[in-house]
């Protein structure tokens, strides 16, 4: 049996993907406090859908997701790009990440569930 976990979500995210919410909480800066189900895949999408409108750098996408663990940011994203959901690339000091077309076809399926 899967556990509910307690995790900060994106409004907008929590907005499109409610059927991972239990139960909402309080609003804090651009994310709602949820009990929520199947926390792994929520938290691939968080990811993904920061970066579905543009490609971030690693401090924006850490902060845009609100997965608050930096170790567990980092597994969810080194398993976006080991999986080809996202692409990295160097940009100066910074490294930029991008969704790719898999990673859209990812963000889809949950998206577009009812159609």
């Amino acid at each position: 049996m899967m556990r509910a976990r307690l995790t900060y979500v994106p409004l907008e995210v929590a907005d499109q993907f409610e059927d991972f919410i239990i139960k909402r909480d309080e609003e804090i800066l651009g994310a709602v406090k949820a009990r929520t189900k199947d926390y792994s895949t929520l938290s691939l999408l968080k990811l993904l859908y920061q970066l579905r409108g543009n490609p971030m750098t690693f401090s924006d996408l850490y902060s845009k997701s609100k997965i608050r663990m930096k170790k567990s940011f980092l597994n969810y994203l080194h398993l976006c790009v080991d999986y080809n959901f996202v692409r990295k690339e160097a940009s100066g000091a910074n490294m930029i990440y991008t969704i790719t077309d898999k990673g859209r076809v990812m963000l889809n399926l949950f998206i577009n569930k009812g159609n």
